[in-house]
Formats: structure tokens, C-alpha cells, sequence
């Protein structure tokens, strides 16, 4: 697979989602602390992160580090040139001299597009502003496959429901754009008034067959619902929206999934959440609901990078050779709240 770099979901179809795929498979078992694998012992990555960010720019770290490699990281504009007004283009071609590979996250729109016009190295965009954030939105598909393959269901014909700031979500996005590849899904989109889903992003998934049904609340009925996909208003992006159609109605909690949802939906979020108690956003009273796949999608995030960086440097095929096991002791499960099915074991 050519990808010499990833800045949008726009740069991946059907086939090289299914051989990223592939390739995350193969890095379970290292994802998973029970191999070890040094395919990038010796390479180094630069993690430019312009914007705040855990679990992103940890989840790129551990991914780099559990296939050998090596780290340097900078956040913020405080701590880097571009405060003392370097350009894009120079601070991309600076890094590129230390560095193998390149993931930026950058609150502007088409800035990380800019990083790497002016490189060789590969850059992967770690999320720009309001557009895409095409790491997250694999690792939520490839989440979705595992928990529908686990349910014995196709994502072809599910019905899904993206719930939240539609308009500033970026993981929403991406995740519309690679849905959109497979087959008459029916896409419910509910959003407070001025919040909805981009209208581009609407007219590509109708054009490529979906059925669209837009809302502004979240009591009305939704029926055989396969996924809901809930995500935070991103105040940090607002350019004179108001809140005030965000009510408590938008939170998504237990009573939300035992109204709206069946015994096989899917409930997911990019996290992070809000978490105080009178926040309109994903409920901690889910936690330990097994449709809840809040954790198990943000530990796919390490598999599915792996993949990316290893497809990216050209070491794949490494991932498929016999691995030494890993020596160190580790849990079984996770957290406390983790469902009985889901263990480092699996």
C-alpha cells in the first residue's frame, strides 16, 4: 500500500482500510503486552502537538515505542519556534532532520496538510481544528468491526446514530467519511440547532447511497438503533454559537440506552468526556454497561497506530514473523468496570 502520508480519510479506500487492518491484527498481541517487538528499533518520532491532547498523543507515543522506536515530543505553541514566528514549512523541514516520521495536531484547518507539503517524512495528522482526525476515525471503525464480529452483525445496512456538536467534531468527520464506504447504512444525525453535521459531508454519504434523517433532539424514538456514537460539544472552536440548545436532553446516559438503544447497540465516544455530574454528555452511570465501548475503542487506538506507523516506514511484514513474549507481569483486565468478555488475554 502506497500511503505516504495520512492527512484525511480521503486518502484511503476500502482496500487500504482492510490491509491497515490486517496489519493492526497482527499487532494485537504486542498492543496487548503479551509480545514484543522491535520492527522500529532505532527510528524516532516527532509528536507535534500544537493543541491540548492525552489520550492522541500518548496513544501515537505507546504505539511508536511498543515497535521499538523512540519518542520526542513538544506541546503547545509556548514551547516551540513557531512562538518566535517560524513558519510551518520551516519547522516541518527542521524536524524532519531529527526525526523518521511525523504526527501533528494543529488547531487551524488544513495546517497539518501544510507540514507536509514541506517534508519527505511521512506526517500523519493528529487532528486540525474543526476538520478531520483520520486516526481516531480508523480506530473507531476498526472498534465497530470487532464489536460487531463479537455480536455476529456486518456494519453493511446498520443504522447509526452520531449524537452531539456535529459541527466541530472532527472524529464525527472522518468516522461519516469512512461509513459512507460501506452499503446502505442509515445515518441518524442529532445535533442542538446551529451544531449539524457539515452539509458536504451529508451530501457525500446520500450520494454514495445512505439515507440521512437529521434531528435537533434526542426524544424522539430511535428504533433498531446498531450504534450510537455520542461526542462532546467543543466550546474551545465556537465562532458565536450559542449553548443554549445544548441541554440536559443531550446527555447520554443509562436511561438514554434503556429507552433508545437494544441489548446488541454499540454505544461509543472519542473521549474525553465531561464528566461532572450536570454535564450534557456521555454519563459515568454507563461505565460498566457492556454495550459500553468507550475503553475498549480508545485501547484499539494502539493496534491501529501501530499499523499506520508500521505501513508508513515499511515494516509490515515484520508484525507476521514470530514474536519473542513479552516478561513482564500485567493485568488481566484493565479496569474494574471492563466487561467480562473483553481481557489483555483475548
Amino acid at each position: 500500500m502506497k500511503l505516504r502520508h495520512l492527512l484525511s480519510t480521503d486518502d484511503l479506500d476500502p482496500d487500504a482500510i482492510e490491509r491497515l487492518f490486517a496489519v493492526a491484527r497482527a499487532a494485537e498481541p504486542v498492543a496487548r503486552r503479551r509480545k514484543v517487538c522491535r520492527a522500529l528499533e532505532g527510528a524516532v518520532l516527532g509528536n507535534l502537538f500544537f493543541e491540548a491532547s492525552t489520550r492522541t498523543r500518548m496513544s501515537f507515543a505507546a504505539a511508536f515505542c511498543r515497535l521499538g522506536g523512540a519518542v520526542c515530543d513538544t506541546t503547545g505553541f509556548t514551547f516551540s519556534s513557531m512562538a518566535k514566528g517560524e513558519s510551518i514549512h520551516d519547522t516541518s523541514r527542521v524536524i524532519s532532520g531529527y526525526v523518521d516520521v511525523l504526527v501533528v495536531r494543529h488547531p487551524e484547518r488544513g495546517a497539518v496538510a501544510q507540514f507536509a507539503q514541506a517534508t519527505h517524512v511521512p506526517v500523519i495528522n493528529g487532528g486540525d481544528g474543526p476538520g478531520e482526525h483520520p486516526s481516531q476515525a480508523l480506530l473507531d471503525l476498526y472498534t465497530l468491526g470487532n464489536e460487531f464480529s463479537r455480536l455476529g452483525r456486518r456494519i453493511d445496512g446498520a443504522h447509526v446514530a452520531l449524537i452531539g456538536d456535529l459541527k466541530y467534531g472532527r472524529t464525527v468527520h472522518s468516522l461519516v467519511k469512512l461509513l459512507s464506504l460501506y452499503r446502505g447504512l442509515r445515518f441518524t444525525l442529532i445535533a442542538p440547532p446551529g451544531l449539524e453535521m457539515p452539509a458536504g459531508l451529508c451530501e457525500l454519504a446520500a450520494r454514495r447511497g445512505h439515507h440521512i434523517d437529521t434531528r435537533s433532539s434526542l426524544r424522539q424514538p430511535l428504533h433498531d438503533l446498531d450504534l450510537a456514537y455520542a461526542t462532546r460539544i467543543q466550546r474551545e472552536r465556537f465562532t458565536g454559537e450559542q449553548t443554549a440548545g445544548y441541554t440536559p436532553e443531550f446527555r447520554v446516559d443509562k436511561a438514554f440506552l434503556d429507552t433508545c438503544c437494544g441489548p446488541q447497540t454499540v454505544l461509543m465516544h472519542p473521549l474525553p468526556r465531561d464528566s461532572a455530574p450536570d454535564a450534557n454528555d456521555l454519563g459515568t452511570d454507563l461505565d460498566s454497561d457492556p454495550r459500553t465501548a468507550i475503553f475498549r475503542q480508545s485501547d484499539s487506538g494502539v493496534a491501529v497506530r501501530m499499523a499506520l506507523f508500521a505501513t508508513l516506514l515499511g515494516v509490515e511484514r515484520q508484525l507476521q514473523r514470530p514474536l519473542a513474549d513479552a516478561t513482564w507481569r500485567r493485568p488481566r483486565r484493565l479496569g474494574p468496570s471492563d466487561a467480562p468478555f473483553y481481557t489483555l488475554d483475548d
